[in-house]
């Protein structure tokens, strides 16, 4: 059963049955906005991509994103980039998988984003959602939908991060402008 997060709700990601999660994956999924031109209604290709950002005390020290598909470490992929959205009609455009049993112990937190490489904003975005599944049997733990648009190029989106020892997620929701995930980091740190 799948938990719908609001803005700065968190969840333990510790299975029902007293085990932990040993494999999640983050969705991200998004349709272009249909606008009414003259002649009609039409879309336009919107390009977001799903980043990573690996902490350690506080410190960036890796990041997953479309130009660097696997951590140094390996316990971290994105699956490729999704130029236009849409693709899987209601499900992942683009995933972040993450072998939480091989993160190393220093890494404490998982920051997830998503910007508008080429610059559009919220507003022309539709059905925006992330998700994280338990990548094992495949269920959906939790998501988070993007409601109301807005005037901004970017999320950050959630985090997972250490907890005794397993994991939480909390669904942050923060809107922020920046092209790419190095455009993003002054709006990351407050959230570690």
């Amino acid at each position: 059963m799948s938990v719908n997060l609001s803005k700065g709700q968190a969840i333990s990601l510790e299975k029902k049955d007293g085990g932990t999660l040993t494999a999640v994956r983050m969705g991200l999924g998004w349709q272009a906005a249909k606008r009414r031109g003259l002649f009609g209604s039409r879309t336009k290709e919107i390009d977001l991509d799903a980043s990573a950002v690996l902490f350690a005390e506080k410190q960036p020290v890796d990041v997953v994103f479309f130009r660097h598909l696997v951590s140094d470490d390996g316990s971290v992929r994105h699956t490729g980039d999704n130029l236009v959205g849409g693709a899987g009609q209601g499900g992942d455009d683009e995933s972040i998988l993450v072998d939480l049993q091989r993160v190393p112990v220093h890494i404490d937190q998982i920051v997830f984003t998503v910007n508008s490489f080429t610059g559009q904003t919220f507003q022309e975005v539709q059905n925006a959602f992330c998700r994280l599944v338990d990548e094992t049997n495949g269920q959906e733990l939790a998501r988070y939908t993007l409601d109301g648009g807005g005037d901004y190029t970017a999320q950050i989106m959630a985090k997972v991060h250490r907890a005794g020892s397993g994991w939480t997620m909390t669904a942050l929701g923060t809107p922020a402008n920046g092209r790419t995930f190095q455009d993003l980091m002054p709006a990351i740190l407050p959230h570690l």
